[in-house]
């Protein structure tokens, strides 16, 4: 079987999008023959078992991009043409242009529909762009990918597509095992945040949970990695010190290869205060690190509680403080028995292993 997949990123910097491509492709590359087609960048993450083709940026039907991508199809032939995410233009018009060629296509909006990302700034970019192209490319996909049953239900409510399947994304577990057992894991006094940094992800929540509990978490350091835009890190700087907590929080910047595993190796809690997230891969990756995990019901991860390894809390500042002094709370025992709960669910459900073969299921029945 041959798949191309359009992702209009693999830089670094893409964040959970880049990732899932990235693992992916390790697994997804060894069923099928795997072409992947992307823009060029200059921090871009290394895709393995697949052909990564590049075509321009611009997206006006009438470009040269479109004749680039019509000539890209006819190369590849694929069976089958996998569109990811929402919001920029070409990845609707990919899955057009694919439909317009008579080949099957899947997409993946990868919780870019969820409530709280189609209000942010609705009327200004979200309605002109449902207009113009983002629901015509889910409408003509013959099956719309999604990454939890949450995740579908807010999708059907859209009614722009009724065709669905429901996978989630996926960690390496062996890579995982390698990378903590070479940074020697000594769990510390430390809290990790490790996304993206941007509005989305709640910090602010975690910064004023942080303040109220300040005297319990005398110690203790809350580490904060990730990249974003400086200007929105400076707020939280500064939101930081207002509230008297400047010299408990660590702003690291983004961490990649053995820096990222050493701070999943040294952290004792892993929080993702969040308000919207289709999946959240950093919860499965330190899951799979030993890590317990409070995370918001803006995820999917019902899951922390159900297999008892975090906490799935209401989203914002006081629910985070509930969470944070319950943890405080718990014996190292307590803590060990959650950290071995969270390894054996990662690998039981998102080994991706497992899950490139769900994919390869589901392109099987197109």
């Amino acid at each position: 079987m041959k798949v191309l997949h359009y992702i209009p990123s693999i830089d670094r910097a893409s964040g959970g999008v880049g990732a899932y491509m990235q693992l992916l492709a390790k697994e997804l590359g060894k069923l099928t023959e795997l072409h992947v087609v992307t823009h060029h960048s200059e921090n871009e993450l290394t895709l393995e078992n697949c052909i990564v083709h590049y075509i321009g940026t611009g997206w006006m039907p009438w470009s040269s991009t479109k004749k680039r991508f019509y000539d890209l199809l006819a190369c590849v032939n694929p069976d089958v043409f996998h569109s990811n995410c929402c919001w920029l233009p070409l990845s609707a018009y990919t899955a057009m242009w694919a439909k317009t060629k008579g080949y099957k296509v899947v997409y993946t909006p990868h919780g870019m529909l969820e409530p709280w990302i189609l209000s942010r700034n609705y009327f200004l970019k979200k309605k002109p762009a449902i207009f113009l192209f983002q629901k015509k490319g889910i409408a003509v996909a013959d099956v719309v990918h999604l990454t939890a049953d949450s995740e579908k239900r807010n999708f059907l409510q859209l009614g722009w597509n009724f065709s669905t399947c429901v996978v989630p994304n996926c960690v390496d577990i062996q890579e995982i095992d390698t990378q903590i057992r070479k940074v020697n894991v000594i769990r510390q006094k430390t809290i990790l945040f490790l996304s993206r940094i941007h509005v989305k992800k709640g910090l602010e929540f975690l910064i004023e949970a942080v303040a109220i509990l300040k005297e319990q978490l005398k110690g203790w350091v809350i580490k904060i990695a990730g990249e974003g835009d400086d200007g929105y890190v400076e707020k939280l700087r500064g939101r930081a010190k207002d509230l008297g907590v400047a010299d408990m929080i660590q702003f690291v910047g983004g961490v990649y290869g053995d820096k990222k595993w050493e701070l999943y190796g040294e952290a004792s809690l892993f929080v993702l205060p969040t308000h919207s997230e289709n999946f959240g891969i950093v919860v499965a990756e330190a899951l799979a690190c030993g890590i317990p995990v409070i995370t918001t019901k803006g995820t999917p991860w019902e899951d922390l509680v159900t297999s008892h390894c975090g906490w799935w809390t209401e989203i914002g500042t006081q629910p985070a403080v509930g969470a944070l002094k319950d943890f405080l709370n718990k014996t190292d025992a307590e803590l060990n028995e959650m950290g071995d709960n969270g390894r054996k669910l990662v690998r039981e459900r998102y080994s991706s292993s497992a899950i490139a073969r769900q994919f390869l299921k589901m392109y099987s029945q197109l």
